[in-house]
């Protein structure tokens, strides 16, 4: 699959402004990288022949005036547009206002913090509406269905090899053979579970930390893929955020990730990945992936007392499963007491590209290419012993977590809480890529 997320640093009700600077990010393309994850060259957009592309949480708009009604506003129209120009499905995250009549006769309005799925000819398939609110929803916002926020995909076979892309790229369209055609294959029917930013945290923060509703609804669906719109938040200072600049925010990558922990210790029980549905991973020693898209929004809004300052580093992962052997460092999953598969498993995140913090721009994925990172997951206590292991020479990014009791939730739950990430010293002759 090829899927990209556009992140902008939209100004608050400038409507027109923002439409014609995600043109203008758009317009700039997409970086293809060499062999070494290096950018080499850059595509347009339109040659990239994308699957997806997603926007951040209320992309585009403000609230009030700026409420649309699903699918008839200037969100819609411009995500129409794009996803026709571009031949192929456009998310776009908007406010929503739904005018139903009373049995008085009278109409009353009802808003959402909604996200819009449009299909390759501009026609709507999904309506999400924000399920778990932020406290700022609260003030304006109904709560959406949960339930709804599962969607059958469809996508085309006929795409470019990502040597084609590259070529492309640098050129050389011109004497490549046509892109093979999907006349024989039929088209691809994609699981994949929407959500909008607060809706992977515990709901309104009472639930317990480790409830992970929306990643327990991930595994129950069996979805293949995840689509989040974001609009996350960061602790940083200005001039922190400044000081990262095009570098991501490990921390809220970080946390991200452990958001879906049920991923990486319960077992995955789709029969077909994403990326590849012809291969059938219903076999314990397959690799079982679900591809994970964090399409944040970047920037700074004036507000009272302070700024509301966004965390951006959008970022397109997949959480990659198999059956444990006996050489790996990884971390060792327990399956629960009701999954048929009683061995653990090795869980690696394969991560295809990342923005950063400040950073504007697509961030793009073709996932049936090498990533250009793979992090695995260490506990914080195990350090000493990974460093015994050769850790230094271990050959992927790690993402450090703290199971220590720092916080006690309901149940004596203990809060997982991400402390950064660490680069390898050394890559080993490549073999990173040998997930």
């Amino acid at each position: 699959m090829r899927i990209a997320t556009l992140q902008i640093a939209p100004k608050l009700g400038d409507i027109e402004g923002n439409i014609k600077r995600a043109d203008e990010l758009l317009s700039k393309g997409i970086g293809v990288p060499d062999g070494s994850g290096v950018e080499a060259a850059r595509v347009r957009v339109e040659d990239a022949k994308l699957d997806l592309l997603v926007l951040p949480e209320l992309a585009l708009t403000a609230i009030k005036p700026y409420l649309e009604p699903a699918g008839k506003g200037r969100s819609a129209t411009w995500a129409r547009q794009t996803a026709k120009r571009l031949g192929c499905k456009v998310c776009v995250g908007y406010p929503e206002v739904e005018v139903e009549t009373n049995r008085n006769g009278d109409h009353e309005e009802k808003y959402y913090n909604s996200l819009l799925v449009l299909d390759e000819q501009g026609n709507v398939l999904l309506n999400y509406r924000k399920t778990f609110l932020y406290y700022t929803d609260e003030t304006w916002a109904e709560e959406g269905s949960a339930e709804l926020g599962f969607h059958q995909l469809t996508f085309p076979n006929a795409k470019e090899s990502s040597g084609s892309l590259k070529a492309r790229a640098e050129g050389e369209a011109a004497i490549l053979p046509p892109p093979p055609q999907s006349q024989d294959k039929p088209d691809k029917e994609i699981a994949t579970s929407f959500g909008i930013c607060m809706d992977i945290n515990p709901y309104r923060f009472e639930a317990p930390y480790t409830a992970y509703e929306f990643a327990h609804r991930v595994l129950e669906s069996k979805s293949q893929l995840v689509i989040l719109s974001m609009a996350w938040l960061t602790l940083l200072s200005r001039e922190e955020l400044d000081a990262l600049a095009e570098k991501p925010e490990i921390d809220t990558f970080n946390y991200w990730i452990q958001r879906f922990m049920p991923l990486i210790t319960k077992q995955m029980n789709h029969s077909r990945n994403a990326d590849d549905a012809d291969a059938d991973v219903g076999s314990t020693d397959a690799d079982k992936r679900i591809i994970i898209v964090f399409a944040n929004r970047a920037g700074e809004e004036d507000g009272s007392p302070s700024p509301a300052r966004y965390a951006g580093t959008s970022t397109i992962v997949a959480v990659s499963q198999r059956q444990r052997t006996t050489d790996s460092n990884s971390i060792v999953s327990s399956p629960s007491s009701d999954d048929v598969q009683s061995s653990p498993f090795d869980v690696k995140i394969l991560c295809w590209d990342m923005l950063g913090a400040t950073e504007e721009g697509l961030c793009f994925a073709d996932t049936a290419a090498d990533p250009k990172m793979a992090f695995q997951l260490i506990r914080a206590r195990q350090m000493q012993l990974a460093a015994g292991l050769g850790f230094s020479k271990c050959p992927y990014r790690t993402l450090i977590y703290r199971d220590d009791p720092i916080l006690k939730l309901s149940g004596n739950m203990t809060r997982l809480v991400g402390i950064g990430y660490r680069d390898c010293d050394e890559e080993s002759s490549g073999t990173w890529k040998d997930y």
